[in-house]
């Protein structure tokens, strides 16, 4: 095997153009072949090899001895040691051996001339070496202007090239300018370029003259240009180098300078500011000891290092810290009773969880902190109550956000080796607070994510550990910072979605939506008055009585919280202050129910449970989501068929699972339901169940006794009452099991204006979550089976599902089609909510 080599000096101009010895002129029919690795030997050059090959050792020796002649060719897969024929080029040059060289490691090193392009045929051996028949393919000239124009500007280009390149000789500028043949001009300055083998292989292959000229001509203009940008760049960096000595020796002088004056040069000053920084931020010892090792690495750096800028930001953020600043703790409870009080209505829990851990500080002021997760609905106040619980407690209070935070380093700070490096959020909030104990709000911790850069939630695992987050480390500052005695509070809507290992380290407090009592007290408290503030008006210019406030709670906003309903408060009170602006209204105007259909236009919301049960088949259904407990209306319908389900209403898994068991226990018990229907009905029948909103996702199994009400409605066509709500999961054997968020279903249900709530016997303890006067304006009935479902919830007289069908018909016909067609009320497009 063959590779290009420097072990012979660089031949003459006269030699580089041709004169070697050729042996005996005359080529034979079959030459011995030698494989060429990452080099193109081209005719009328000289090529040196180093060979080492024990084959390609005998071949050169065996060619001494003859004709001195063989076959150059290029491989056509460079990472072969010993190619077979078929991984060589077809097209190759026969070279004669002028000079061959022993060296003491038993390989050879010769020098070989060029003669002439030939086209490999049959190979006739392949051992000891490949030998193989030569035909040759003579160039292809044709005289033109063109060509004339292509030599003078190859020499042309080429010469720049020479003057460019520190590989290229000087010698060959003048060889160059002294071929006139275009042919082996072409041949010397395509030998002489460093360029890939395939590219240095088509030049060869090429037979017309002036087309190999044309693409050599290419060549020659990408290598000129990079030779051109290469030349920039080194000026360039010569430039930097010589103005960096220069600043650097000027320096020297001022420094010189500066001492002799006794005064003290720009980084000195900056050094020393930074010592003083540093002693004052009360360091602990293995910080101290980290801060002063990189302090000594500043102090022998110049200011021109690019480590300078980097040493000199991380030690401010050392001395940023508030590694020994903390505030005192206000332990007066019935202090922070009162401001609790003054900035939210109800939620006791919540407060007394707050008070419970002021009075264990009090007495035991080295008590860890607590680590508290508000979940519930949007609008109830979670955000806002971290801010009042460090008024409360006399801390500082800094908010983080990690919604939609998929990045780990977001959390862990990234490493000082990267460009650009910075803390992570956490030590950064630390920073801004300014204590070593503040209040940590983290917003939406359930809407963390992950991806290929990490899992911001298992980072989070050390940052909310009390056995941890003692011994916090950031990667950038890579040191230990005490966490312990923050007080981490986080806040979520799906405390489903939040991993199990996290959800474990924090004490999570459920937050439900507001009864309209509480609306309307939050209003009148809070609402109000900070709309009116807002918007420019006064008490004396515009005041709302509780008629107002309850039409807009009931029928402008139907939600969990209080985020719309102030809101809609305060599109109000900038209605009236165009008017004062306008000049329009000059006495204070008091907002009626009347004056609010005049300012927000007709009610958004209107009760529908009545209208939507009116025919069999029908039931009310409660469900829970993660803003709030929802009423939905669970239909079913029957046509003939061979006694299928379908169930409608993009429902998932368990929700449909919930339907077929439904059906099955009814299937079970037709009997129980009267004896007026024909006993093959339910096998000629299909049953449909639709729950309307299609639109949004909807699974959990709580909805099980309503779809059994629904198929018991249709199949006795009893409808079901229309103050009736109901929740609950049901077996084939028809027990009801319990099911979760009775307290948000419930508020659901005073929303719509039901009644009566029907739920599982087991959720009977969970009534105590539901406020007084809840639970005096809606009647519970706790069952156990179905039966007692059904007869809290149906009709009384009974009727065939044929007749109810019928009835149902005539009924739609009585009310015309526009009423059948007016709108629902329902606000179920605003996003989709997966419900259970």
């Amino acid at each position: 095997m063959s590779i290009e080599i420097a072990g012979f000096p660089a031949p003459g101009a006269d030699e580089a153009a041709g004169g070697a010895p050729s042996g005996d002129g005359a080529l034979p029919g079959a030459l011995p072949v030698l494989p060429l690795r990452d080099n193109v030997s081209f005719p009328a050059t000289l090529t040196p090899l180093a060979i080492g090959q024990e084959r390609s050792i005998r071949l050169v020796n065996e060619v001494l001895g003859g004709n001195r002649m063989l076959a150059m060719v290029a491989s056509r897969e460079a990472d072969v040691e010993t190619p077979a024929p078929e991984q060589l080029y077809e097209v190759g040059v026969v070279g004669v051996v002028a000079r061959m060289m022993k060296v003491p490691d038993g390989t050879l090193r010769i020098l070989v001339q060029g003669t002439e392009r030939v086209r490999l045929g049959e190979y006739v051996a392949t051992e000891p070496y490949l030998v193989a028949r030569i035909e040759t393919e003579p160039d292809v000239l044709e005289p033109s202007t063109e060509l004339q124009a292509l030599v003078r500007n190859l020499q042309s280009i080429f010469s720049e090239i020479i003057e460019g390149v520190p590989y290229l000789p000087d010698e060959l500028q003048v060889a160059v300018a002294n071929v006139d043949d275009p042919s082996e001009l072409g041949y010397l300055i395509g030998g002489a370029l460093r360029i890939d083998t395939e590219e240095k292989q088509a030049l060869l292959e090429e037979r017309d003259v002036t087309a190999r000229l044309r693409r050599l001509a290419g060549v020659l203009a990408r290598e000129r240009e990079l030779v051109s940008i290469g030349t920039q760049i080194q000026s360039q960096v010569q430039g930097e180098m010589e103005r960096g000595q220069r600043e650097y020796l000027l320096r020297q002088q001022l420094k010189a300078i500066q001492e002799e004056l006794g005064e003290t040069d720009e980084t000195t000053a900056e050094i020393n500011e930074l010592r003083e920084q540093l002693d004052a931020a009360g360091l602990p010892e293995h910080a101290r000891t980290a801060a002063d090792r990189e302090l000594g690495r500043l102090e022998k750096l110049p200011p021109q290092a690019a480590e300078h800028g980097v040493i000199r930001t991380y030690l401010e953020w050392i001395a940023a810290l508030p590694w020994s600043t903390a505030t005192d703790d206000d332990l007066d409870l019935a202090t922070a009773r009162r401001v609790l009080d003054e900035d939210h209505y109800d939620i006791e829990k919540i407060k007394d969880r707050i008070l419970e851990f002021l009075a264990v500080r009090k007495l035991k002021p080295d008590a860890r902190s607590a680590i508290l997760c508000f979940t519930g609905p949007p609008g109830v106040g979670k955000t806002s109550l971290g801010r009042s619980i460090a008024r409360a407690m006399g801390r500082e209070f800094e908010r983080i956000s990690v919604g939609g935070v998929r990045d780990e380093s977001e959390i862990r700070g990234h490493r000082r080796t990267y460009i650009g490096a910075m803390p992570g959020t956490i030590i950064r909030a630390l920073r801004d607070a300014g204590s070593i104990n503040p209040v940590f709000m983290i917003d939406e911790i359930d809407k963390m994510g992950a991806d290929f850069r990490g899992d911001p939630a298992s980072a989070m695992l050390e940052v909310l550990d009390p056995e941890q987050n003692a011994t916090f480390r950031d990667h950038y500052l890579d040191l230990a910072v005490d966490l312990s005695q923050v007080l981490f509070i986080t806040t979520g809507n799906n405390i489903d979605l939040i991993p199990g290992p996290l959800r474990d380290r924090m004490e999570v407090i459920q937050l439900a939506g507001y009864t309209e009592e509480e609306k309307l007290e939050i209003s009148k408290r809070y609402l109000v008055p900070r709309q009116i503030e807002r918007n420019g008006l006064t008490p004396g210019r515009i005041a709302f009585n509780d008629e107002a406030l309850r039409l807009v709670i009931d029928g402008y906003t139907r939600e969990a919280g209080v985020r719309n309903l102030e809101r809609e408060i305060g599109a109000v009170c900038r209605k009236v202050a165009r008017e004062y602006a306008e000049g329009s209204r000059s006495r204070k105007r008091t907002v009626t129910a009347r004056a609010i259909r005049e300012l927000l236009g007709r009610p958004r919301f209107a009760a529908e449970a009545g209208r939507r049960t009116d025919d069999p088949g029908v039931a009310t259904g409660l469900a829970w989501t993660p803003v709030g407990g929802e009423v939905l209306f669970v239909e079913a319908t029957a046509y003939p068929g061979e006694g299928r389900l379908q169930i409608t209403g993009q429902l998932g898994d368990v929700m449909r699972e919930s339907a077929a068991a439904a059906l099955s226990y009814v299937k079970a018990h037709v009997e129980d339901f009267g004896d007026s229907m024909p006993e093959d009905w339910l096998r000629t029948h299909d049953i449909h169940v639709h729950v309307p909103a299609g639109a949004i996702p909807k699974d959990g199994p709580s909805a099980g006794v309503t779809m059994t009400t629904a198929i018991v409605s249709l199949l006795t066509g009893r409808p079901v009452r229309s103050d009736v709500a109901m929740t609950g999961e049901v077996t084939l054997t028809g027990q009801v099991l319990p099911i979760g968020g009775l307290k948000e279903k419930s508020l659901a249900a005073q929303r719509m204006g039901i009644g009566q709530v029907v739920a599982p016997k087991l959720n009977e303890p969970d009534i105590e979550d539901v406020p007084a006067h809840l639970r005096e304006q809606i009647d519970f009935h706790f069952v156990e089976t179905v039966d007692e479902v059904l007869a809290r919830s149906l009709e009384d007289g009974e009727e065939p599902a044929r007749a109810a069908s019928r009835a149902r018909a005539a009924r739609r016909r009585r009310r015309g089609p526009r009423e059948r067609s007016r709108g629902t009320g329902r606000r179920l497009e605003d996003e989709p909510i997966e419900r259970r």
